[in-house]
C-alpha cells in the first residue's frame, strides 16, 4: 500500500470537466501562448536592434519580458498537453523540475524589478553620475545576481522535496506549484525554514527596496520641475504596475498551499490561471504601451507606412 501511495506519477487533478471542454481549453490557451510568445519577442528584438534602445533601463525590460517567456514555456507546452491527453499525470521528477523553473523565474522577476528601480532610483536622483554608475558591469552582475541567486535558492527546495515520502499522489492543481508540499507526508521543518527564508530573501526584502527607491524618487521629483516628474512618471509608472500585479498573483500562489482542501475547485482553477495568463501578457503591453521610445519602434514595425 505505502508503495502504490509513494507513485513515481502524480495526476494533476486541478482541471474542472476537462473531457467536456478539452478542445476549447486548448485553443483558447493556445491562443494566449501564441500571444504571449508574439507579444514579448516582438519587444525583445526592437531592444536589440535598435541603438538608441541599448540602455539599462531597456537591457533590464528585455531581460525581464525574456522572463516572461521562459515562466510561460515552463507552463503551456505542458498544459497544451494536457488538455487532450485522457490522463493528466506527470512524473514526479518532471514535477520537481516544473517547480525549480517556476519559482527561480518567479523570484528572478523581483530581482529584476528591483534592478529596474535601482536604475530609475540613480537616473533621477544621482543624474550625474548614472554613467558611472550604471556601467555595462553593472548590469550584467545585477542580470546574473537576478538569475542565479534565485536558482540557488529554489533548488535547495526541490533537492529537499525529492527526498521526502509522498503519502498522496494527485496534486490540486494543473501544474506543479507549492501544492506539492500537499503530497508528502510529513512537512519537513528543513523545508519549512528555507521556504521561509527564500521568502524573505527573493521576495519581501526586493520589494522593500523598491519601495525605498520610488520613495526617494518620488521626493526628488516632487520637488523638482515638471519636466522632471513627467519623465519620472514615464519611465516608473510601468515599472510600479508591473510589480502591484505581479505581488497580487504571488500572494496567491504563496498561499494556495495553506487553503483547505474544500476551497472551491473552480475558484482556484480561475485563480491559477490568472497567475499564468494575465502576468506574461501584461508585461509587453504596458511596457509597450507605457513607454515612449518602445511605442515609437512598434508603431514603425506594424505602421511602416505612416513613417515614410
Amino acid at each position: 500500500m505505502a508503495d502504490e501511495l509513494n507513485a513515481t506519477y502524480i495526476t494533476l487533478g486541478g482541471h474542472v470537466e476537462i473531457n467536456k471542454y478539452r478542445y476549447v481549453y486548448f485553443f483558447i490557451m493556445l491562443l494566449v501562448y501564441i500571444l504571449i510568445i508574439c507579444s514579448n519577442s516582438a519587444i525583445v528584438y526592437l531592444i536589440y536592434v535598435h541603438q538608441n534602445l541599448h540602455e539599462p533601463m531597456y537591457i533590464f525590460i528585455a531581460a525581464l519580458l525574456i522572463n516572461s517567456l521562459l515562466y510561460s514555456t515552463n507552463i503551456y507546452p505542458k498544459l497544451l498537453i494536457d488538455f487532450l491527453s485522457e490522463k493528466q499525470i506527470i512524473s514526479y521528477s518532471a514535477c520537481l523540475f516544473q517547480f525549480q523553473i517556476f519559482y527561480s523565474l518567479a523570484s528572478s522577476e523581483f530581482l529584476l524589478l528591483s534592478a529596474m528601480a535601482y536604475d530609475r532610483y540613480v537616473s533621477i536622483c544621482k543624474p550625474l553620475q548614472y554613467h558611472t554608475i550604471m556601467r555595462k558591469t553593472t548590469v550584467s552582475i545585477l542580470l546574473l545576481f537576478a538569475w542565479l541567486v534565485p536558482a540557488c535558492h529554489v533548488a535547495v527546495l526541490t533537492i529537499l522535496s525529492a527526498e521526502t515520502t509522498l503519502c498522496d499522489s494527485t496534486l490540486k492543481g494543473i501544474f506543479c506549484n507549492n501544492s506539492i508540499y500537499k503530497l508528502q507526508c510529513v512537512t519537513s521543518r528543513v523545508i519549512t525554514i528555507h521556504g521561509v527564508v527564500s521568502l524573505i530573501d527573493l521576495s519581501i526584502l526586493p520589494m522593500l527596496f523598491i519601495i525605498f527607491t520610488y520613495t526617494k524618487i518620488f521626493i526628488v521629483t516632487y520637488r523638482s520641475c515638471r519636466e522632471v516628474r513627467k519623465k519620472a512618471a514615464e519611465t516608473c509608472l510601468p515599472h510600479l504596475m508591473v510589480l502591484i500585479s505581479f505581488s497580487i498573483l504571488s500572494a496567491y500562489d504563496i498561499s494556495i498551499a495553506r487553503v483547505e482542501s474544500n476551497f472551491p475547485k473552480t475558484a482556484r482553477l480561475i485563480m491559477t490561471l490568472q497567475m499564468i495568463l494575465y502576468h506574461s501578457l501584461f508585461n509587453p503591453l504596458i511596457y509597450g504601451l507605457k513607454m515612449k521610445e518602445i511605442s515609437k519602434h512598434l508603431k514603425r514595425l506594424f505602421c511602416p507606412d505612416k513613417f515614410i
